[in-house]
């Protein structure tokens, strides 16, 4: 087979693929209604999503958007990381429609500047290159999204700790519970005590319990601490139970529990740091060896 022969049967494969995965997306992909019903309302706090502030890559994608949203992206997993994150679902998806065309038009352009200056690349290697670059850039913005939406669950974790240990300190000072919430969170201007401040301000101006806000600032964010703190505050502000035991021990759980992360995170780093040492090693010890075992084979 000639090399256009290779090249028309990759493209035809490349489009059954996609073809098959659009298929795939749209029977599976879309999440239902009942998923769509069941979201928590999105944050008090303003979004910073105007059109002023966009950048190049969610210009150049968004005529992608109704594209990508009729086969039901984001699922309801990326649509749950995206409202941890708070960012705009149309702005994700322009943002990947331009990743996927840079995977499916860079390698051409790299081939054809390739080809100009006289060097040929095999047909088959080339469409498979092809092919997983396209993949890796189409997958990329949902990585990035998850990995930035662990690490924003992992800071409100933390936070909550901090918040938790405070309200004690409040609670054993005499105030009382919804003072002893709100001198809490105003110690600190970090994002996530921000969203805490601003769910017990809302709560308030709404006459609502402030322990009802902190649960459903847990299920928005994914922390279900939110709940077990929620649970011990309506004790207190509904049968009247003494709360600062119980919310004690919850800070001091929620303490042992943020440094034995701590550790565990530490210790991944340390093995992972195990393999790069070894293979420096490995490659010290062949640097040493090479001459000499050369040495010995000529000599025979």
């Amino acid at each position: 087979m000639n090399i256009d022969g290779t090249l028309l049967a990759a493209a035809s494969g490349l489009l059954v693929g996609v073809g098959l995965w659009v298929v795939l997306a749209v029977r599976f992909a879309r999440p239902s209604l009942a998923e769509r019903l069941a979201e928590p309302a999105p944050p008090p706090a303003p979004r910073r999503t105007t059109e002023g502030d966009a950048g190049f890559a969610s210009r150049l994608g968004t005529v992608g958007v109704p594209l990508l949203s009729a086969i039901g992206l984001p699922t309801a997993r990326t649509r749950r990381d995206l409202q941890v994150c708070e960012r705009d679902a149309a702005r994700f998806l322009a943002e990947k429609f331009t990743s996927l065309l840079l995977g499916l038009a860079v390698p051409p352009l790299l081939g054809a500047a390739l080809t100009m200056t006289g060097l040929e690349l095999p047909a088959l290697s080339s469409a498979l290159a092809w092919a997983v670059f396209a993949v890796v850039t189409w997958v990329a913005p949902d990585l990035a999204l998850r990995d930035e939406a662990r690490k924003r669950r992992e800071s409100m974790r933390h936070a909550l700790a901090g918040f938790a240990d405070l309200v004690v300190v409040s609670l054993a000072g005499g105030a009382g519970v919804t003072g002893a919430l709100t001198d809490a969170s105003g110690t600190s201007g970090s994002w996530a005590m921000t969203r805490i401040r601003h769910a017990l301000r809302a709560a308030a101006l709404n006459r609502r319990p402030p322990w009802t806000a902190l649960g459903e600032l847990g299920e928005r964010y994914d922390v279900p601490e939110f709940a077990e703190l929620s649970a011990s505050l309506r004790l207190a502000g509904s049968d009247g139970a003494r709360v600062r035991g119980s919310l004690a021990a919850k800070a001091r759980s929620l303490r042992t529990q943020h440094l034995a992360e701590l550790d565990a995170d530490a210790q991944s780093a340390t093995e992972r740091m195990s393999l790069p040492v070894v293979l420096l090693f490995a490659g010290f010890l062949l640097l040493l060896g090479y001459p000499a075992l050369s040495l010995v084979l000529s000599g025979l």
